[in-house]
């Protein structure tokens, strides 16, 4: 039997395409908020302030122990939003894939189905790019919000730590290392944790490359004038004075209307300690729940819970490409962030 667009055309097939392809984008708030999966829409996480350890009480002999009452814990409880859209194949590119197939030539058929394929995992892209977004949002301002298809979201997740800085870093006389060295006195004494690593936008950066103190610092004040701070230079200066890593978060994004956005806002820098910060926790699809073991359709799953459901559609002739995903970040450690806006 010849094979038809049905039959090369299957969320299995494309599935394995994307993850064996080359993905060109940096997601650096990726590791930050590693994927896990749950049942169901709602997500719970435990935020606890650990603060500072407190003294044992002092007993006398033979006295029963003062009971310690548990402080700081708190549950969480939100539903997770859910993203959805899908992509044809149009007349076109079918009549073009029929042809090809009726040629019995394997290598163009490839070529045609790469590029098929192509069209399809932007789909997959996107919802990659909108995790990236919501971890993004939450961790430089401690709020997700999105707007879209007649939904709007918005999650506050009630990050405390937020704060501007006393003199605004594109000015000659601020002081970022003092705003920096405030900044880990505060989480420390508050949670105990230490800062060690920041991420920022691309200015707020370029503001530390060009700060007089800092210059001044470095360079013998006799040769810091007309002197020029390179980027690695400044890195290996905050991490040596402040034990902070810094990353610079220049990556964008596009809207739906073609409009481009940060993923950091400018004049944006935060500090976090070591380790993850949260997850980016997913729920079950209603395609991957109840499609998956159907005739109906075929569901694959990618990137722990993305699902990719493909349908035939017979009038007109077409396959359906359906890209879903239920997920939204958890932010365990919010009190141990600290959001700094160096601008006014």
């Amino acid at each position: 039997m010849a094979k038809t667009i049905f039959d090369l055309v299957k969320a299995q097939f494309i599935a394995s395409f994307w993850t064996t392809m080359e993905h060109e984008e940096t997601y650096l708030t990726r590791e930050l908020f590693p994927h896990d999966k749950q049942l169901g829409l709602d997500l719970r996480w435990i935020r606890g302030a650990k603060g500072q350890s407190v003294v044992l009480k002092p007993s006398a002999f033979d006295a029963a122990a003062i009971p310690r009452p548990r402080i700081g814990f708190s549950e969480l409880k939100v539903q997770m939003p859910y993203f959805k859209e899908s992509m044809y194949i149009d007349e076109e590119l079918r009549q073009q894939l029929n042809m090809v197939i009726a040629t019995g030539n394997k290598e163009f058929e490839d070529a045609v189905m790469d590029r098929i394929f192509d069209d399809t995992v932007q789909l997959i892209k996107g919802a990659a790019a909108r995790r990236e977004m919501m971890r993004s949002m939450l961790l430089s301002t401690g709020i997700i919000a999105m707007t879209g298809n007649g939904q709007n979201y918005e999650f506050d997740y009630g990050v405390t730590n937020k704060v501007t800085a006393a003199t605004p870093w594109a000015t000659t006389t601020s002081d970022p290392i003092e705003d920096i060295r405030i900044a880990k006195e505060t989480i420390q004494g508050k949670t105990g944790e230490t800062l060690t690593r920041a991420m920022c936008d691309g200015k707020s950066f370029r503001n530390l490359v060009r700060n007089e103190k800092i210059r001044n610092t470095i360079f013998p004040i006799e040769q810091a004038a007309g002197r020029i701070l390179s980027d690695a230079q400044l890195k290996s200066f905050v991490l040596a004075e402040q034990g902070i890593v810094i990353v610079v978060n220049d990556n964008h994004y596009r809207e739906a209307d073609g409009t481009v956005v940060r993923y950091f806002p400018e004049n944006t820098f935060v500090m976090f300690p070591s380790g993850n910060l949260g997850k980016m926790m997913f729920g079950t699809t209603p395609a991957e729940s109840d499609l998956q073991t159907s005739n109906k359709a075929n569901v694959a799953i990618v990137d722990t819970g993305v699902a990719i459901t493909t349908t035939e559609k017979v009038d007109p002739v077409q396959v359906e490409t359906i890209v879903s995903q239920i997920c939204l970040p958890s932010f365990e450690r919010a009190d141990s962030v600290y959001i700094l806006n160096t601008g006014n």
